[in-house]
């Protein structure tokens, strides 16, 4: 069964809300980025980097069966949270259902808000680079 990416946005707005303060949100993204589903070395490089992170942050994608597979890594443990849960949300999507998919979900656990600015400028391109891999191979199977 395919689960779609809103039960999955749902799914991480739950598990945001069972905790009392941004302490413990910290802790659990910290956790999920080590439960990432990690880049390869081969494609650590400069053009799978997202720009616009203070951080270093790669991301791979694939399409496997017109679903696209994300890989990722960072060099900063927030920022691997961050990328855990977006990959989380998206990978093994469709494309369209990736480019159409609302990211509300964000705002809703508060993460934007207990973001440092440039993390934030960081969320926002990681979620612009996701999507632009999904118009990518969007166009490829049209």
């Amino acid at each position: 069964m395919i689960v779609s990416i809103e039960d999955i946005q749902n799914e991480i707005i739950d598990e945001f809300s069972m905790f009392e303060d941004w302490e413990e949100r910290y802790q659990y993204m910290i956790d999920l980025g080590k439960d990432l589903p990690l880049i390869s070395d081969q494609y650590k490089t400069e053009s799978n980097i997202i720009k616009g992170c203070q951080s270093k942050v790669w991301v791979h994608a694939e399409m496997k069966d017109n679903k696209i597979d994300f890989t990722a890594d960072s060099d900063a443990i927030i920022t691997k949270g961050i990328i855990a849960i977006l990959i989380r949300a998206f990978s093994n999507q469709h494309p369209k259902d990736i480019i159409d998919a609302n990211t509300d979900f964000i705002d809703k656990i508060g993460l934007k808000e207990h973001l440092s600015p440039t993390r934030a400028n960081g969320l926002v391109s990681m979620v612009k680079q996701l999507k632009m891999y999904a118009i990518a191979y969007q166009t490829q199977l049209n």
